[in-house]
């Protein structure tokens, strides 16, 4: 009886012990779901948002002028290795440190980590800065983080960072976007083709921690954003930013100044320098006058005078002007020429290439005293106030004043015909010269070719026409031997060239301040210009060169000031451009039949092989990434079509250097190469899977 007894206490005991160990694990699975450090699905899969690259702004030849390269941020977690492993290499590590960033010494790092470590920090900023992708690979190497994020606990976050591999040229062309949305430039005009798509993906946690794609869940990969291909030729454009710089230095009185270069056939902008004078002395890009500063432009506009009476056949280039003793009065307004004792009588030829005045003041009274209107109706059909509807923001407002306006008087007429009562700005004043060295079409200025990705054309922007014609052929012809006139006989005679002939006119204007050209104490502000084209005969570019002077008692004139620069940039053109030099010749070498031709992207015309001593020719196409097989036994190459798909290794063999770092980069992988020469081997092989961040490897030979 008592074993009896004895049995049903031990299973008594027993069943007690399961009642409590199952309440004991009801109630922590209650307390696990009502807890709110539970583990939900939510801990275990979440969205991960997908960020694209943002697109390059690229010069016209394709040369990068703003990329976007990562950068990261480093951190550490200091209580991901143990104490043992700390010691051992902390001595080691802040010596790396402090060699790598120069921010601390050696001992300050290791008091610094050793710190973070007592005060359990899991994500201490290491460095004073980001690094590059080359650092970090440096910095992983570096003891203790060698051991990786979990025992080591380095942390690198990865983000992108905006460059200028060419520095602060065309600094405000290019122009920027900051946090807030704001900016200026082709940065912030353009910056939804640029910013591309934010792409998702379903993530699932590993046991490591690391968040892994879960295969065959709905993705939406991101887009990046378009390359910008500008009209910008960088040889040009730092020949208008180092001459306009050099130029301003020359005297404290100058707050700031502008330099334009357009293609006279298309009006693409080549080369737009804008320096404003900074509380330092020295100059930057931070405003742009070139496209937004509208002045009464001066002398430059009798080009427009001259044009308007010729076409209205008021006058003549032998028409003769009494310029008489150098003052003249008009409605009260008292008008002088700079020689001093006048210019006495003249043609009107004579009359643009000393500038005078006087001369362009009687002339433009005496076609349109009656009929004012007519005058400034003649200026709108030449499109000289049109807006110019640029392709980049900020442009400044063009204004005439007219007969109906109330501020006109007695004297307008005559100031319009020597360049005040009317604003432009400096791009305005050049897009008409363009047009007279362009034949009279009138091409409107742009900044932007066209929009790529991954070195193929999406959009094609280029030129367009403002006026097919701004006047007839015979008062183009008189007014082009006018301005070439002002180079070889009248205020620009500094400018001629016995190399190739420049056309163009100088300018000088009081700037008005509060209304006024001269404040009570005999100061005044002047702009200093000139604007022309050349080679005259058969013109290719056109510039014009600004310069704004602060308060001043001396005198600034364009001939002597803004001529120069001028000059000096067009000689740079004339002596970089190969359209105005023959090539050199070898004499006796004969070139090889059918010389080998490297992969690569095609332009919009193929590639130039036209000139090249072959049996017969490729056909590559219009555009595109081709691969080129060399023919063998004087067969020539055949041309084939590259496939490209996201994802997957393109084939780059035959590829020199830099159409393989440009297809391989914009495809999202990292690039290792060795040798010299084009692309013989590949590591992974073309048609292989691989991520975007995966590292490829190339042989050049």
């Amino acid at each position: 009886m008592s074993g009896a007894r004895s049995t049903f206490k031990r299973f008594l005991y027993v069943y007690v012990l399961f009642l409590v160990a199952g309440a004991a694990a009801i109630g922590r699975i209650i307390a696990v779901q009502t807890s709110r450090d539970r583990v939900t699905a939510e801990d275990i899969y979440k969205e991960q948002v997908l960020m694209p690259s943002r697109g390059s702004i690229l010069s016209y030849d394709g040369r990068p002028l703003a990329v976007s390269i990562p950068v990261y941020q480093l951190h550490w977690d200091s209580e991901a290795m143990s104490r043992e492993t700390l010691m051992s290499g902390i001595d080691s590590l802040s010596l790396c440190l402090s060699q790598l960033f120069g921010d601390k010494s050696a001992s300050r790092y290791r008091k610094d980590l050793l710190q973070a470590r007592k005060d359990g920090k899991r994500y201490y900023r290491i460095g004073n800065r980001d690094v590059d992708f080359g650092e970090l690979e440096e910095v992983r190497g570096f003891p203790i983080f060698r051991l990786g994020q979990f025992k080591g606990g380095l942390i690198a976050d990865t983000r992108s960072d905006r460059i200028n591999p060419y520095g602060k040229l065309a600094d405000r062309t290019i122009g920027y976007l900051n946090a807030d949305g704001g900016g200026t430039g082709i940065e912030y005009t353009y910056d939804y083709r640029l910013r591309g798509e934010k792409g998702i993906q379903t993530v699932h946690r590993s046991l490591g921690g690391q968040w892994i794609p879960v295969n065959g869940a709905p993705a939406e990969p991101a887009v990046d954003g378009c390359d910008i291909r500008t009209t910008i030729d960088v040889r040009i454009q730092e020949a208008a930013e180092t001459e306009l710089r050099a130029q301003l230095a020359m005297s404290d009185v100058f707050e700031g100044g502008t330099a334009v270069v357009m293609d006279v056939a298309t009006g693409a902008v080549r080369g737009i320098a804008n320096m404003f004078k900074k509380s330092d002395g020295s100059f930057d890009e931070s405003y742009n006058y070139a496209i937004a500063h509208a002045t009464e432009p001066g002398s430059t506009l009798k080009l427009a005078a001259l044009t308007a009476m010729i076409e209205d056949g008021c006058i003549t280039l032998d028409t003769e002007v009494d310029g008489g003793d150098g003052i003249w009065y008009y409605g009260g307004v008292r008008i002088t020429d700079t020689h001093r004792g006048g210019y006495g009588k003249m043609t009107a030829l004579e009359a643009f290439e000393k500038s005078s005045n006087i001369a362009f003041a009687k002339m433009i009274t005496e076609s349109y005293g009656d009929n004012p209107s007519a005058y400034v109706s003649r200026l709108h059909s030449m499109k000289l106030m049109e807006k110019l509807s640029l392709d980049i923001g900020g442009e400044g407002y063009a204004y005439i004043t007219s007969p109906d306006d109330p501020q006109w008087s007695m004297s307008t007429l005559a100031s319009l015909g020597y360049g005040y009562a009317v604003t432009l700005t400096p791009l305005h004043i050049l897009t008409f010269y363009n047009a007279v060295a362009n034949g009279g079409k009138m091409m409107r200025p742009y900044f932007i070719e066209d929009f790529e990705r991954d070195g193929i054309t999406v959009e094609q922007l280029g030129p367009s026409v403002v006026s097919g014609s701004i006047c007839s052929k015979s008062t183009l012809a008189a007014v082009r031997k006018a301005l070439r006139g002002v180079v070889e006989n009248g205020t620009a005679k500094n400018c001629n060239d016995p190399r190739y002939a420049i056309a163009g006119k100088t300018g000088t204007a009081k700037v008005a301040e509060n209304g006024r050209y001269e404040d009570e104490h005999g100061y005044r502000r002047y702009q200093a210009s000139f604007a022309g084209y050349f080679p005259a005969d058969d013109p290719k570019y056109s510039c014009i060169v600004v310069l704004y002077t602060g308060k001043t008692r001396g005198d600034f004139y364009g001939a002597t000031w803004a001529a120069p620069v001028f000059k000096r940039i067009a000689d740079k053109i004339y002596t970089s451009h190969p359209e105005w030099n023959s090539p050199v010749s070898s004499k006796g070498a004969v070139p090889p039949d059918n010389p080998r031709i490297a992969s690569g992207l095609a332009g919009r015309n193929g590639m130039p092989v036209d000139y090249l001593p072959m049996n017969s020719r490729p056909q590559t196409g219009k555009a595109g990434w081709i691969q080129v097989r060399q023919g063998e036994d004087g067969e020539p190459p055949a041309v084939s079509s590259l496939t490209i798909e996201q994802g997957t290794v393109p084939d780059v063999r035959g590829m020199g250097l830099k159409d393989a770092l440009y297809l391989l980069e914009n495809e999202g992988y990292r690039v290792t190469f060795s040798g010299s020469g084009r692309v013989r081997t590949q590591t992974p092989e073309a048609g292989s899977g691989l991520a975007r961040g995966g590292r490829i490897t190339l042989e050049l030979k």
